[in-house]
């Protein structure tokens, strides 16, 4: 009997593992399609990030697909910067651990657009890359 219940509690286990990764693979199959159409784009378990030539657009990724899609100019961003829990970091030094969010502060906008990463260093990358791009561009 005792063998039963502990061979059903591992079926158990084993078919929620596969059901959940079975959800992430359809987020990722989904931001693949998704990404076909920018030059250069990033899967991230908070948000995707998409860039064609001057327009960032950015979202959440769902099994369904990416959602709550938003999508600005970087000719438009005035600046740029690196939060880790809700903190200016150094570019250079990202802390290793933390909830990290690229800050976009637009021109023509009041609100700041916050964009969230799951690694520090991996937002103080794609930071230092759209620095560059605006400041090559304009």
């Amino acid at each position: 009997m005792e063998r039963g219940l502990f061979w059903l509690s591992l079926l158990a286990v084993f078919f929620g593992l596969a059901w959940a990764g079975r959800r992430e693979f359809q987020k990722v199959e989904a931001y693949r399609l998704w990404a076909e159409q920018f030059e250069r784009a990033k899967y991230d378990l908070y948000a995707v990030i998409g860039q064609q030539g001057d327009e960032l657009t950015w979202g959440t990724p769902t099994s369904q697909g990416i959602v709550d899609t938003k999508t600005f100019s970087l000719k438009q961003v005035q600046s740029i910067q690196l939060l880790v829990n809700g903190k200016a970091a150094d570019w250079n030094n990202p802390p290793a651990k933390g909830r990290a969010e690229l800050e976009f502060v637009c021109n023509d906008s009041a609100d700041s657009t916050l964009i969230p990463f799951t690694e520090p260093s991996l937002a103080a990358q794609w930071g230092q890359f759209l620095l560059k791009e605006i400041e090559n561009k304009g």
